[in-house]
């Protein structure tokens, strides 16, 4: 049986093959995709052209060390592919993402993208999301507001999410507050609502956007959903 790393390395190297020459991609963050990320500088290196824009600072440090350039999103109308993680994803292929605090650049790029490839391990597949806590980006100022907001209108915990004893800050220097709603049953209306709350810059409700999630399991095998 394969360990969770095991696992993830799997992924990243077997998600490497949807990138061909050429390609103008989005490439993700996080645990797993670091495997994707990794592989793509061995290939690079065999041969492989393609153009990058990352989902956040880490993904281009990680890039700058693979000796891949990487280009902003505005300089490039389209997306032909990104490749991402997810925290939970549900049957209907609806995501929950955003504990790598990435979530607003990886939600901008997947928009831009023509597919949004996931890769994760089985864990991560769930009926219904909302066991992973859900992240809300939101911006400093009045940031207890938004979070009473929350708590009273759902009656759930919202906590803010902090790193080393401190307030976690994103690359967008915005707060993100993790919130339980351990069941959301519908996705598309909470990330409607959520977005509403004057305060709210995105949520990781990543609703309708994925088109194949691959799946590795720790007998070794990979499945590949289309959504």
């Amino acid at each position: 049986m394969l360990t969770q790393d095991a696992i993830k390395q799997k992924l990243g190297i077997y998600a490497a093959d949807f990138i061909k020459q050429d390609m103008r991609i989005g490439l993700g963050t996080g645990s797993t995709v670091y495997y994707l990320l990794k592989e793509l500088g061995k290939r690079k290196q065999q041969g492989l052209q393609f153009t990058a824009v990352c989902t956040s600072l880490q993904t281009q440090n990680i890039l700058t060390e693979e000796g891949i350039d990487f280009i902003s999103l505005d300089d490039t109308e389209r997306l032909q592919l990104t490749i991402d993680g997810a925290d939970e994803a549900d049957a209907e292929g609806n995501l929950i993402k955003g504990g790598g605090g990435a979530l607003l650049q990886e939600k901008i790029v997947a928009a831009a993208s023509d597919e949004l490839i996931i890769i994760i391990d089985e864990k991560k597949n769930v009926q219904t999301l909302g066991v992973f806590p859900l992240p809300v980006e939101i911006i400093s100022f009045g940031w207890k507001q938004v979070q009473q907001k929350i708590e009273t209108t759902y009656n759930i915990t919202a906590k803010l999410r902090e790193k080393e004893s401190t307030v976690f800050i994103t690359d967008h220097k915005h707060y993100i507050l993790d919130c339980y709603f351990n069941s959301i049953e519908n996705p598309s209306q909470l990330n409607t609502e959520l977005h509403l709350i004057p305060g709210v810059v995105e949520t990781g409700l990543f609703v309708g956007m994925a088109t194949k999630i691959i799946t590795g399991f720790a007998d070794g095998d990979i499945k590949i959903r289309a959504v």
